[in-house]
């Protein structure tokens, strides 16, 4: 491999262990796994513990909550359903989950398979809750659906939904027969040799696994609680793997559809198709498009497919570049200001370490008091308030739970994110990026109504909308 290649930063100098140990220690996360496939080769580089109360080693098999990274797993067994005549993309999600109800009717008839799995079935992110661990957790959820209202019709924009794969992951329960759990295991688990990737808390308990980390107001870092969510959000973000399984992942996502056996699992044209653009991105850290599963980006001038992950106090990231047969994972076990920071220095420090591929986030253009004040104000979906807030200098974005839903649940939610700097950027499209924080590098754009009235806010893919001011 040739580890000459970089953008000029010395750390794109240091060998793979000598970066994760030294960004690791710096950004204080505890523990920290980094996996590489270049050059028909596997790196791995790993660093920390995985608890601050019970610590053991962090090592390749070391099992952590990936979070929506779990989303591409349920993306490709539906494509092992539909290269089976099982399922087809363009049929009505009713079709196969008959049960499936909304608040508009109409609207709930017209969503395809295929707006579930590209993000465009107009869903808000998603419900918050806990339907219990028995196999009936996902029809709960499901039925948990049908007040639910959309945020635009379907097939007509890219909003990044978690209910939607959940609903996704209720087809595969209903074709199948089979629990969505046991499916997975069966449809891909299984044949592509995933030995050390589990949903079930009790098959992960055998095994060695990372919890999350909070950081306290006292800069301590404590273990975050639940370790993961409920069974219901299992196809959307319930898996639990390492970073070797996770490159046997990215391998077959690589490859024509076969197993490292040799068996056949999808047909080579389906593997393709799900990193084709099926709809676009705007002003998304997040890719350019999405495919069937994937977010779609151009990084550099060569095209990358990946998918990132959040859990409670665990981030997890993949993005492999089919033209140069390249991978790399990062997990983290602390955040989201430490472990989002470690996953994209990882996966940036990789690119330019193997590839020399560089990864740069755009410049924002100056501060503009006329601007700023069209969009302070407070926006909010279904989980979620964002304020944007000025001082008289600069934009700040500031992250929050919504009080109701912290009080409607009966479990510890991760904490809120404090105010970080945001920056518009050129041309006058009310594009942004967040500049510091934890969320450093995410873009996403503000969104006006036809007399020009900016009427929500996208970031990271979820559109909020703007809560009218009362005086």
């Amino acid at each position: 491999m040739n580890k000459n290649l970089n953008s000029g930063n010395e750390t794109s100098r240091q060998t793979p262990a000598e970066f994760v140990e030294a960004t690791a220690t710096k950004l204080g996360v505890p523990g920290v796994a980094v996996g590489v496939w270049a050059d028909g080769r596997e790196v791995y580089a790993c660093h920390g513990v995985t608890s601050v109360e019970n610590p053991l080693p962090v090592d390749r098999d070391t099992l952590f909550v990936l979070g929506s990274v779990t989303k591409t797993y349920t993306a490709t067994a539906l494509m092992r359903l539909v290269a089976q005549g099982r399922v087809e993309l363009d049929a009505p999600v009713r079709r196969y989950v008959p049960e499936f109800a909304l608040a508009d009717e109409r609207a709930a008839a017209g969503i395809t398979v295929l707006n579930l799995l590209n993000h465009t079935a107009g869903l808000d992110w998603g419900i918050i809750v806990d339907t219990g661990e028995g196999d009936d957790a996902l029809a709960g959820h499901v039925a948990k659906m049908a007040g639910s209202e959309l945020i635009a019709p379907p097939g007509t924009r890219a909003s990044y939904s978690q209910a939607g794969y959940n609903l996704a992951g209720r087809i595969i329960e209903n074709v199948t027969g089979l629990p969505y759990e046991r499916a997975v295991a069966t449809l891909l688990f299984e044949p592509l040799g995933l030995a050390n990737s589990f949903f079930a808390q009790g098959d992960v308990m055998t095994r060695r696994f990372a919890v999350g980390h909070d950081r306290e107001q006292d800069g301590t870092l404590s273990v975050s609680r639940p370790w993961k969510h409920w069974r219901g959000d299992n196809p959307g973000g319930g898996l639990a793997s390492s970073v070797a399984d996770q490159l046997r992942w990215a391998r077959f996502h690589l490859g024509d559809g076969r197993a490292e056996d040799g068996a056949r699992v999808l047909p080579a044209e389906l593997v393709r198709r799900m990193k084709e653009p099926t709809a676009e991105l705007r002003a998304s850290s997040l890719g350019d498009a999405l495919g069937i599963g994937w977010f779609l980006r151009e990084v550099d001038g060569v095209r990358t497919a990946g998918h990132g992950g959040s859990a409670n106090g665990q981030f997890a990231e993949l993005l492999t570049v089919p033209e140069r047969g390249f991978a790399v994972v990062a997990v983290s076990n602390a955040g989201p200001d430490e472990g989002l920071a470690f996953n994209r220095a990882a996966v940036r420090w990789a690119l330019a370490h193997y590839l020399g591929v560089v990864d740069r986030d755009p410049e924002p253009v100056p501060y503009d008091p006329a601007r700023a004040r069209e969009l302070v104000g407070r926006y909010e979906n279904e989980m979620m308030t964002l304020t944007i807030a000025t001082d008289g200098a600069g934009l700040t974005i500031e992250c929050g739970i919504k009080p109701e839903v912290r009080a409607a649940m009966d479990t510890e939610l991760p904490p809120d994110l404090p105010p970080a700097a945001v920056g518009l950027l050129p041309g006058g499209t009310d594009e942004y990026i967040v500049t510091a924080g934890g969320l450093e590098g995410q873009r996403g754009f503000f969104t006006r109504d036809a007399a020009g009235a900016v009427v929500g806010v996208d970031l990271a893919g979820r559109l909020a909308g703007r809560v009218p001011s009362v005086h």
